[in-house]
């Protein structure tokens, strides 16, 4: 075998070359790293506003890095890349429900006695507990004040971030131990997956005699999940919302009426038992109009705001009603083709252009979009006039 022998001066030249790139790689690093910093000691001022010490903000400080892994995370939440009923599916599995109705079976007690105090049954609780955590078993292990500031620093989203890491500091300031400041990539903490803004507001001691403690406290998680719900309006007078049948020759004209209206036109709850008398309600095709129809009620975007995801709160309320025994949905889900989120920003777009949708560019649709979509259909009289974003809406838009 021939040996290939360069110059002595070439060697030499690829050796500083290298050197070179090395150098400046270590720079680039160097040069981030401080940049991050700058940025977390940027936060110093709003921290001092919070009541956090120098000491608690330096020692938190001290020896953070970015999490670079975090950065694509945002852009691919289940949540808003899939299909309703494909995360539905995922979300509501005849396993997930056994244990649901295992462990409110255990519970009953004490599942009651926060529903008296808050209003929110405890299948409700459950089945949010099951979908945030597996149950509190699954509650994440990275550093939340790191991810917090890395996605901050980066400017996703970043004045609200940048209060959350604010937020964990009080935390810390009010004695919170630095080791449980652990959760999602996204910075949730705990069984409940609470930010730790939520974890201020919302967090709640079952017993009430100690803080609140959302990582190894089954029952403080469950108190806390219901005083979340309670305090962002639940109403214990409605249920999150009804299957419904549609009437014949609905003409899909309206989807906002009271309960008494809907029924006054001949909807009925698909179970057959008896719809709400009154109430404010909401048609939801989520599947359009070939598949499972609900008439939601407000405490359904009471869920949307643990997670603001249609598919995510549809999930939670139907796994709550399959732990409180019953078959929701009975109609079969039809095969749904999501739009990517770039069409979904697209339609946004399109929709404000002209004039139907009044929301936030971001690719993720809910009850605003749909209404949108809506009152589109109904403008250029597409039928069935169902809500649902597909790409035959969005090709119209286009003008294809």
């Amino acid at each position: 075998m021939q040996i290939s022998r360069k110059p002595a001066s070439l060697n030499r030249r690829a050796l500083l070359l290298g050197a070179a790139a090395l150098t400046c790689g270590g720079g680039r690093a160097l040069a981030q790293a401080q940049d991050f910093q700058s940025f977390v000691q940027s936060l110093w001022p709003a921290a001092q506003a919070a009541g956090v010490s120098r000491e608690v903000f330096d020692e938190a400080a001290r020896g953070l890095t970015p999490e670079p892994t975090v950065l694509q995370k945002p852009a691919t939440q289940s949540e808003f890349t899939v299909s309703i009923p494909a995360y539905v599916a995922g979300a509501v599995t005849t396993s997930r429900v056994a244990r649901g109705r295992a462990l409110a079976g255990e519970l009953t007690h004490m599942l009651r006695q926060i529903e008296q105090r808050d209003g929110v049954p405890g299948e409700i609780l459950v089945a949010i507990l099951a979908v945030e955590s597996n149950f509190g078993t699954a509650t994440g292990g990275a550093d939340v004040l790191r991810v917090l500031a890395t996605l901050a620093w980066k400017g996703h989203m970043t004045q609200k971030l940048s209060d959350e890491y604010v937020a964990g500091l009080v935390l810390l300031q009010q004695g919170i131990p630095r080791h449980r400041l652990r959760g999602s990539w996204a910075g949730a903490m705990g069984m409940p997956q609470f930010m730790p803004s939520a974890y201020l507001k919302f967090a709640t001691s079952f017993a009430g005699d100690a803080a609140p403690d959302i990582w190894t406290s089954q029952p403080d998680a469950l108190a806390s999940i219901a005083s979340f719900l309670h305090k962002s309006g639940w109403n214990p007078a409605l249920p999150w919302g009804v299957e419904t049948r549609l009437p014949q020759g609905f003409d899909f004209a309206a989807f906002d009426m009271d309960f008494s209206q809907f029924r006054a036109l001949g909807f009925t709850a698909a179970n057959g038992e008896a719809l709400p008398a009154l109430g404010a309600a909401s048609l939801y095709m989520p599947a359009g109009a070939s598949g499972p129809a609900f008439l939601i009620t407000d405490n359904f975007e009471v869920i949307r705001q643990y997670n603001t995801s249609d598919a995510y709160a549809l999930a939670v309320a139907i796994l709550a009603d399959r732990i409180a025994g019953a078959s929701t949905p009975l109609t079969p889900w039809p095969k749904v083709t999501p739009l990517t989120t770039a069409q979904c920003k697209d339609l946004q777009q399109a929709l404000t252009r002209l004039g139907f949708y009044h929301g936030t560019i971001d690719g993720k649709l809910g009850r605003v979009a749909r209404n949108a979509v809506h009152a589109y259909q109904l403008s250029v009289g597409m039928q069935p006039a169902d809500g649902l974003a597909t790409k035959a809406v969005l090709d119209r838009l286009r003008g294809g």
